[in-house]
């Protein structure tokens, strides 16, 4: 089977399909012959994750692919509301996703879940301890259910990603902006973002035969951002 598809035969369930990766994902995944059901609900109501599972039918790749812009509050002044609202989008849909294609995937012993996170839980950030609870609360869900499922081979990982390109987080308007150039230059030691379809073609690896060995695996994506 050539490289372009080797998810051939796979059905890929992608989640908020419309934001943050979703789109390049699409793309992607198709271009590996994955056949791809593309999810554009925003997944907040409880019974909304069941309910795209279901529609989607069965599925063998869960992309749980969940973004929201990110809010800038100074820590003294985050109010419950947006705390609420920020775990409500990022976090609340993971368990209940889980608990819709875990019993197939289980029975089955087969199945890949990769879950698009932030690397902005891994490294600290000014104004942003709302979003970054959130994303790590995500990154240590996918460790604990990882090591829970790899006996019933079923690999869940994640992608902790900053400085990617993608619409939600890096607009074109953002990216043209010459501080925001500055900004680049000055913490991302690749001295560029990310490409968008460099990132999705690591998401078809992870989600790949050859990807088997990783389990409840946090993979940072973001030019060095991190370990800067």
């Amino acid at each position: 089977m050539s490289a372009d598809q080797r998810l051939a035969g796979q059905r890929v369930l992608i989640t908020q399909a419309d934001v943050f990766m979703g789109p390049v994902l699409c793309d992607v995944f198709a271009r590996h012959g994955a056949t791809v059901i593309a999810s554009t609900d925003p997944l907040v109501h409880p019974d909304a994750p069941a309910a795209a599972v279901a529609a989607a039918g069965p599925i063998d790749i869960l992309l749980a692919n969940l973004g929201v812009p990110a809010p800038t509050t100074p820590a003294a002044d985050v109010t419950d509301a947006e705390w609420r609202d920020t775990f409500a989008a990022l976090v609340d849909p993971l368990p209940r996703l889980f608990r819709a294609v875990l019993p197939a995937m289980t029975a089955r012993r087969s199945g890949r879940i990769l879950v698009m996170g932030s690397a902005s839980a891994l490294r600290g950030m000014k104004r942003a301890s709302t979003y970054s609870a959130a994303r790590g609360a995500q990154l240590a869900y996918v460790q604990a259910v990882g090591v829970e499922l790899a006996p019933h081979n079923v690999q869940v990982n994640a992608i902790a990603q900053n400085f990617v390109d993608n619409p939600t987080y890096f607009p074109a308007e953002v990216q043209a902006n010459p501080r925001f150039q500055e900004r680049l230059k000055r913490e991302v030691p690749l001295g560029r973002l990310v490409g968008a379809e460099e990132d999705a073609e690591f998401a078809v690896y992870l989600c790949s035969a050859p990807a088997a060995c990783f389990v409840g695996q946090v993979f940072p994506v973001c030019g060095g951002w991190v370990t800067r």
